[in-house]
């Protein structure tokens, strides 16, 4: 299966830049895995179109501000990191610029020096550890300084870091948000809930490689990259009493869909778990444990489209998009959403 099979047409103007101001009033289109049926209605419609007896997986990441403006030692050249990996004792595996200036024993300030690194290695790919030295919790001195890390088709500021957090956001740890999740407000989730309709909660740490373009012309030649997951005994619990109870697992956001289908037995059953998932799901794929997706709409030939693709077959998926094209919804981080049942 070529990675082209996968490309869509997508007018610039159609990829949203600002999130709206009420979080569910986004539009949603509804997708039958089975016929391709379509239809139109908005996120705050969502639970007419689920069941009681049914459950919905989300991810409860949150996103580190991620991303430092600073100077560099000597001589205050500007600077830039992104962090991506905590290695532990104050070292973190980062994207830095300018990479030519910025090499092993480099020094930079950020905060007119309330934060200070060193870059001490170079890892594969370009990559830097970078130490970093400051006084007090480096998650508060993070908040206080960082910037999010919007994908880099958002072209605006954003105005309230918080709106590219889930309201249920809890463990830090992503560099990207799990978008499909921006669409649920705390009053909604409750009248989910009071309608029989379970809730349970995973992790998966979203990383800057859900934004890599697929280059291999095969897409099975394609190197997926990992993100590290964890589901407990409680989550797993609701999911196979769920499953036991004929309802339906609907996982909010292909990080959810990767983290469960990484974890479960083949019969489907789920157990508490922990670790590294590079799981790359595309059509031919058999799904263990879920039954529906609510997710955003992606990048052209990338592996989320490959991934809807698996659970609602290419040709029904693409016919969807191009009706969405059509009818003008809002397209990626901040865009309009999928229901897949």
């Amino acid at each position: 299966m070529k990675t082209a099979d996968f490309d869509f047409e997508l007018p610039e103007e159609l990829i949203a830049q600002t999130p709206l101001e009420r979080r569910d009033a986004s539009r949603l289109l509804t997708l039958d895995k089975n016929t391709g049926e379509t239809g139109h209605f908005h996120f705050y419609q969502l639970p007419r179109f689920l069941r009681p007896g049914d459950c919905l997986v989300l991810n409860n990441s949150r996103v580190l501000p991620a991303r430092l403006i600073g100077h560099r030692l000597p001589g205050g050249g500007a600077c830039e990191v992104l962090l991506l990996t905590d290695k532990g004792d104050g070292v973190w595996e980062c994207l830095v610029r300018p990479g030519r200036k910025l090499k092993p024993g480099a020094e930079m300030y950020f905060g007119e020096g309330k934060l200070t690194a060193t870059v001490e290695g170079e890892v594969s790919g370009g990559n830097r550890l970078v130490r970093f030295h400051y006084q007090g919790i480096f998650l508060e001195v993070l908040e206080e300084l960082g910037k999010m890390p919007l994908p880099p088709y958002i072209k605006e500021a954003l105005q309230d870091n918080e709106r590219y957090q889930t309201v249920y956001s809890k463990i830090n740890g992503s560099a990207a948000a799990p978008t499909a999740g921006l669409h649920f407000t705390p009053e909604l989730l409750n009248q989910i809930q009071e309608m029989g309709v379970k809730l349970c909660y995973v992790t998966l740490h979203v990383g800057l490689g859900t934004f890599r373009p697929v280059k291999a012309e095969e897409i099975t030649d394609h190197e997926m990259h990992s993100e590290y997951c964890q589901i407990s005994q409680e989550a797993a619990d609701i999911i196979n009493q769920t499953k036991a109870g004929g309802g339906r697992v609907i996982c909010v956001g292909t990080t959810s869909c990767r983290t469960v289908e990484s974890f479960a037995a083949e019969d489907g059953t789920m157990s508490q778990a922990a670790g590294w998932t590079n799981i790359f799901i595309y059509p031919g794929y058999k799904f263990k444990v879920l039954d529906g997706l609510i997710t955003n709409f992606h990048l052209p030939q990338s592996t989320l489209i490959m991934l809807v693709s698996a659970l609602a077959g290419r040709e029904h998926v693409l016919a969807a998009y191009r009706e969405a094209v059509e009818k003008r919804y809002r397209f990626f981080s901040f865009g309009d959403a999928m229901l897949i049942t």
